[in-house]
């Protein structure tokens, strides 16, 4: 799933080619797709896009019909879930992929933006709202995790005893924080994925608080380096320089240790037992009770 530094990229190509362009036209391609009814899409055809932003991972393109009533801005609300991906193709160019993976596109006078879907489960999805209030609705309600103090960034973290991996992912803690950075930054701080929060030291806390603002950072300008600030078109959970998630059984880039994972549901955690756990191997729930007295206790066995 596209996280904060991938939704950012996104906010960023879209403010330069769409803001103050006029919406000539929305076509719905999948029966799916839309989760509201009310405004419908005629609401935004032939509005110009007053604003982008990002709530949590989902992207928001506003339309202000009139500059005093902000009461009547209607939002377009795209959730890119899993596999949902954005593609810009000026006009005249086409896309160059197969029409059966595109849920909508959206028909600017320079260009059209496509909104596509790899797979069979359909996830991916666009909501319209009328006004602030109706948008903030669909917030989950998460800190923003570059713009908290310390302080607040304790508060979220402590406010129930959960996983450190699961509390970087729970969006009503933290905002655009998903699977893919949340490994990386619990690598970086050197924290087991499965430590619960409340026994973290202040230490260990101080260094949680800095190793996300460090990661997230660092992703958010590299990202922007590698569109030259154009349109992203490689945007995956699995990037080339991350320190564990996606690799697997690959040296880790700070101690050379094999790569581990823990796999759950349709994700998998990934880290390093010598730089997280002190060596030991963390518990994978199917295969841990498979071996049952053969699972392997730490990274030497």
């Amino acid at each position: 799933m596209p996280e904060l530094p991938d939704i950012v990229a996104y906010v960023d190509a879209l403010n330069t080619q769409v803001v103050r362009s006029r919406l000539l036209a929305v076509k719905l391609l999948s029966p799916f797709v839309l989760r509201s009814v009310d405004p419908p899409p005629e609401a935004v055809q032939g509005q110009p896009v007053s604003e982008v932003r990002r709530i949590g991972k989902r992207i928001v393109l506003g339309f202000r019909e009139a500059p005093r009533a902000p009461e009547n801005e209607v939002f377009l609300v795209i959730h890119l879930m899993i596999a949902g991906r954005l593609r810009w193709r000026d006009s005249g160019v086409k896309l160059g992929l197969g029409p059966k993976i595109v849920l909508a596109r959206f028909e600017f006078e320079q260009g059209t933006l496509y909104f596509t879907e790899a797979g069979s489960r359909k996830r991916a999805s666009i909501t319209l709202v009328r006004g602030e209030d109706a948008l903030r609705a669909l917030d989950p309600g998460g800190l923003e995790p570059l713009g908290v103090t310390l302080d607040q960034f304790r508060e979220a973290l402590l406010r129930e005893q959960h996983t450190l991996k699961r509390s970087l992912t729970d969006p009503r803690l933290f905002s655009g924080i998903g699977n893919a950075y949340s490994d990386e930054i619990l690598h970086s701080a050197r924290l087991s994925p499965l430590k619960l929060t409340r026994s973290l030291s202040d230490e260990e806390l101080s260094s949680l608080f800095e190793a996300t603002r460090a990661t997230l950072t660092m992703w958010i300008e590299r990202l922007r380096a590698e569109t030259h600030g154009g349109f992203p078109e490689k945007v995956t959970a699995f990037r080339e320089g991350m320190a564990v998630h996606g690799r697997f059984k690959k040296p880790c880039p700070r101690c050379g240790s094999p790569v581990q994972r823990i796999v759950y549901a349709d994700n998998e955690c990934n880290y390093c037992a010598t730089c997280q756990t002190g060596g030991r191997l963390l518990a994978d729930r199917s295969l841990s009770r498979l071996l049952k007295e053969d699972w392997p206790k730490r990274l030497d066995d």
